[in-house]
Order: structure tokens, then C-alpha cells, then sequence
């Protein structure tokens, strides 16, 4: 596979304290040891890391933020361990709306994938290298990020030379392409891996919903199983070809498996080191060698003269003052969750065959005090015996409630299967009481039918009817296909029921059949009718056919001997 992940910029050099962090990050969480800069085969890069020469990566380098978890790690059984904090609990925190994006990803892919394994930590891990959770979870009600985060310019000065693929429609750059969004797709990369996953009509990188989608299908691509750690391994380097950049992303991934918790949107931590956060910093260029200093074995010539003895330090004639104390930090409150989800006016949900349901799915999420939750994913999914479909031919679709907590679900739309099914309403990541709702498809209809020709009907006794009869159906003076029609010869105008006598159809055992049911009209709205057939009764009688909908036409058959 030839994506574009790693078609981007890199960090020029990476310090041999940051690798030595991301050893003692992996080590301490028993992750398996991956040194930064290391080649395969014991291969070693000095200064950054060569990338992977491996056909199924792609080509060139990519920007990252190279800061590492803290060495100590969340609080769960077995992780102790005798280090400072280093305000673990804080790093361990993920904006709410971005970890709503990286669990329904994994929700998602776990029932269309579901051999790929794909944990959302890993998703995670990748958001926070990336672009620090999409700048610490710094989105509006959709998930949207409020201004773009962009890489640098791609121009081949230092980084990959990537010309312009989507006209600056994504990057804003018509010239050269740049890294977009909370996961850093370039646009090319986008064009064909780009997702929808927030119902809005949209595929958008700047939407952590729709790029957490679409980075987990990048991800599981050709199959892979990233439960196993050669296809972790690889899924990673393809979207980043650097082995910085795989144990940094794999020493995150191992922290947030061990424990991580939900923060408000717009207080998780930055990155402190570059990236695309700041594609204007110092890592856009190689570091300065360290200046040359002298050889321990190269001795002065002359001694240097001593410093004059400093002054004696008069006392203080007044008492230091006491240096303020820091207050403790508050922690941040925590974000609201859905305790409760319920109906927000969703109406009736009826619609016929084939025509989409005016009504919409509506839901309104709250908490344990009945306020309104805002910027939780909502999972809707059809249910039962039928085909209809949400929008776009799905069965399963998200939203993302807004500051009143009201989450819609795309627009409904019946199949050709009539009857009940339900539309199922609940929160992703949340054991809160599904909401269902119950939705009724009807049969087509038709208020008009009537016969295309005037022709008189005759035929003779024991004989055929040489002409066929062919009508058509219209609901509100527009054609209506696949109406359901019946057509019966009946026993007079005031008795609709079938004859016992006179013209009659065929069965497909040749025997004489007066009524038909299993009729519809074509899409033009048109129906034929078999051959009619005449016994030797004579006379007038009359056919009459009824659409679903109620609408009728009667058609006189005439049954005559012929003039001797």
C-alpha cells in the first residue's frame, strides 16, 4: 500500500535524552523495547533516524510532537512505581468530545472490522504525537477544531516535496500540500480514506470524528490484526515511516492503556515540544552541533590571576520577608456525562415504500441533575426485520448532541418492506438506557388508475381476448411504481366478488383463475394485464382492478357468438 501518512515533515533530530526517556517509558510498562533510532537488523541512525525502507511505507518524513508520558503511570494494579508524578494524572487526561471521537472509531471498526483488533488508545496515542489531542481537546460542539491545525509547507526544503493535490481545499495551499486536522492527513491521503463518521454530510479532517474514523480504517488496512505486534508495528511506520516516531506513539499507547480519565474540552495539555502546533519552530531545521571546547589535556599557558576576595555582606537590617506560598492547583471539574437519554420530540415516524420518513430521530442526553450534556456521541441503529436505511445506505449512524444536549439522527428512509422496525437510540461509551423508537412502513399507493386504450373488449365463446389491457396509476398526478394492484372478474357492479363464470385468467397449471393479486405497476407506473380467456358463457361482464390506495377502474369484456 502506497498511502501518504508519512509524506510529511519530520523532526530533524531527536536527543539522546528523549531516547533514553522512551526506553525507561517502555521498560517501566513492560512494553517490548523499541530503542528511538534504531534500524531494523540492529541498524542505527545518528541524529534522527533513517526512515523505513520498506515498499508497503510511504515515502518521506513526518512532523511529531516528541514529548513522552511521565515515567509514572496512572494508578492501576501492578504500576506502581518509586518516581516522581510528573503530573501523570493531568497527561493521562483526554478532552471529552476526542475521546468520544477515539471510542466510537473503535465501536465502529470492532462491527465492520472486526478482526483488526483496533484499540482506541491507540488511536489516542497517534492524536496525542499528532497534534496533542487535537490541541487539548480545543473543538466546538461537533468536534470540529476551531481554527485548522496545519504541518508545515511541504516545498522539499528540508522536508518531503509534496506539490498540491486538492487546490488548497483542505491546507490552504495551492502549491504545496500540508498536514491537516487533528490526526495530520495530508489531503491525498484524505482523498481516499477520508470518513463521515458524525452523520453531517461531510467528510472533514478538521473533525476529530470523521479523521479518528478514518485513521482506524488507515490503520486496519490490508487486513491487519494489531493485536499482533509485527501488524501494530507496521500500521504504525505506515503512517509515519520514522522509529521515533513508532516508540514514542507505543510508549503512549501503553500509558493510556493503563489508565486514563475524561477531561472538559479545552483544558487537556499541550505538547511542549514542535509539531505541527508550531510549524515554525526550531524543529523545522537540523540543531547546531554543540560549540568546540577545550581538550582537558590542553593546559593554559600562564596561570590566570586570582579574583579579589568579594566584600563582606552587611546583615539585613530589616527580616526577609517570607516567599508567598503557591496555592494548590484546583483540579479541573470534571466533565459532565449523559446520565439519562430521552425523547426530544421525535413525532410519529411513518413513511411509504421507497420515500424517505419526514420525521427524525431526536434525543436529548442528561445528567444525573437533569441538565442538558453537550458534545456527547449518540449511537442510533435500525433494528429488526427491514430494509430501511439511514442516509447514505447505513444501519448504524453517530451524532453528536449539541449545547442543549439534543442529538439528531440522520434522515430515515423506507425500503420496499413494509411494516414495523425500530430505531434504537443510546450513548457511545456509556451503559445509559437505550431510547427506542417505533417506525412503520406502508405500502405505495395510488389515488388514480385508469385503462391507456379505449378499445372494446370482445371475444367469442370458448375463445381469447385479442387485445391485452394495460392501465396506469398516478398518486397526486405523478406516475406511482411499484403500487400493488388487483385485478378480478366480479359478478356484477354491486357485488364485488369474484364470478364463477364467464372470462377468466390463467393459473400457471393452465386452469381457469378469476382473481390476481400478486400485481404491481413498473416504474412508468404501468401495469399489463395477462391474456383473458372466455368460456362459453356470453354476455357482458366486467373486470375490475383496485390499486392500494383505493383507487379503481371498471372494464367491460364482452363475450358474443359470431354472426352465422
Amino acid at each position: 500500500m502506497a498511502a501518504q501518512f508519512g509524506r510529511r515533515l519530520r523532526r530533524g533530530a531527536t536527543t539522546t535524552a528523549v531516547a533514553a526517556l522512551a526506553v525507561a517509558a517502555l521498560s517501566a510498562s513492560q512494553a517490548p523495547a523499541i530503542v528511538p533510532g534504531g534500524g531494523e537488523n540492529g541498524k542505527q541512525a545518528s541524529g534522527s533516524s533513517a526512515p523505513d525502507e520498506s515498499p508497503d511505507s510511504a515515502s518521506g518524513d513526518s512532523s511529531y510532537h516528541t514529548d513522552l508520558p511521565p515515567l509514572n503511570t496512572p494508578d492501576k494494579p501492578g504500576t506502581s512505581i518509586d518516581l516522581p508524578d510528573l503530573e501523570g494524572a493531568a497527561e493521562a487526561g483526554i478532552p471529552a468530545t476526542v475521546l468520544s471521537a477515539y471510542k466510537q472509531a473503535e465501536q465502529r471498526l470492532g462491527v465492520t472490522n472486526p478482526g483488526c483488533n483496533l484499540p482506541w488508545q491507540l488511536l489516542a496515542a497517534i492524536g496525542k504525537v499528532e497534534s496533542g489531542q487535537a490541541r487539548g481537546g480545543r473543538v466546538d460542539d461537533n468536534g470540529t477544531t476551531f481554527t485548522p491545525i496545519l504541518g508545515p509547507v511541504l516545498n522539499g526544503v528540508g522536508f518531503a516535496n509534496i506539490s498540491d493535490t486538492d487546490n488548497g481545499a483542505y491546507d490552504g495551499d495551492k502549491t504545496h500540500d500540508r498536514a491537516v486536522g487533528p490526526m495530520q492527513f495530508i489531503p491525498s491521503t484524505w482523498a481516499t480514506w477520508g470518513q463521515d463518521a458524525n452523520g453531517d454530510g461531510r467528510k472533514d479532517p478538521n473533525n476529530i470524528f470523521d479523521a479518528a474514523l478514518a485513521a482506524g480504517r488507515y490503520l486496519c488496512a490490508n487486513d491487519r490484526d494489531l493485536s499482533l505486534k509485527s501488524n501494530l508495528d507496521q500500521a504504525i511506520l505506515s503512517y509515519n515511516r520514522s522509529r521515533e516516531y513508532l516508540a514514542t506513539v507505543l510508549s503512549w499507547l501503553e500509558y493510556y492503556k493503563r489508565g486514563s480519565h475524561e477531561v472538559p474540552d479545552g483544558t487537556g495539555v499541550l505538547p511542549e515540544g514542535p509539531g505541527p502546533l508550531n510549524p515554525g519552530g526550531p524543529s523545522n531545521s537540523p540543531s547546531p552541533g554543540p560549540t568546540t571546547s577545550p581538550s582537558p589535556d590542553e593546559s593554559p599557558t600562564t596561570n590566570p590571576p586570582k579574583p579579589p576576595k568579594p566584600p563582606a555582606a552587611k546583615p539585613p537590617t530589616t527580616p526577609p520577608t517570607k516567599p508567598p506560598t503557591t496555592p494548590p492547583t484546583t483540579p479541573p471539574t470534571p466533565a459532565p456525562v449523559v446520565e439519562r437519554l430521552e425523547d426530544a420530540g421525535t413525532g410519529k415516524l411513518s413513511a411509504t415504500a421507497g420515500t424517505e420518513f419526514a420525521g427524525r430521530v431526536t434525543v436529548r442526553g442528561e445528567d444525573g441533575k437533569g441538565k442538558a450534556v453537550g458534545k456527547a456521541a449518540v449511537r442510533f441503529t435500525i433494528v429488526g426485520d427491514t430494509d430501511a436505511t439511514f442516509a447514505g445506505g447505513s444501519k448504524n449512524a453517530t451524532g453528536v448532541s449539541g449545547a442543549t444536549g439534543v442529538a439528531k439522527a440522520p434522515a430515515l428512509r423506507a425500503g420496499e418492506k413494509t411494516g414495523d422496525f425500530t430505531v434504537r437510540a443510546d450513548v457511545v461509551g456509556r451503559t445509559v438506557p437505550a431510547v427506542d423508537f417505533t417506525a412503520t412502513v406502508t405500502e405505495r399507493q395510488a389515488d388514480t388508475v385508469a385503462r391507456t386504450s379505449d378499445k372494446e373488449m370482445t371475444a367469442a365463446p370458448g375463445g381469447e381476448f385479442a387485445d391485452s389491457i394495460q392501465v396506469k396509476a398516478t398518486n397526486n398526478g405523478v406516475i406511482a411504481p411499484g403500487v400493488a394492484v388487483k385485478a378480478t372478474m366480479i359478478k356484477s357492479a354491486d357485488d364485488a366478488s369474484a364470478a364463477d363464470k364467464g372470462p377468466y385468467f390463467k393459473d400457471a397449471a393452465g386452469k381457469p383463475l378469476r382473481a390476481l393479486t400478486d400485481l404491481k405497476t413498473d416504474a412508468q407506473g404501468l401495469l399489463v394485464l395477462p391474456k383473458i380467456f372466455a368460456d362459453d358463457a356470453t354476455g357482458t361482464f366486467l373486470l375490475r382492478i383496485e390499486t392500494a390506495g383505493g383507487a379503481k377502474v371498471t372494464i367491460e369484456l364482452k363475450v358474443t357468438a359470431p354472426e352465422a
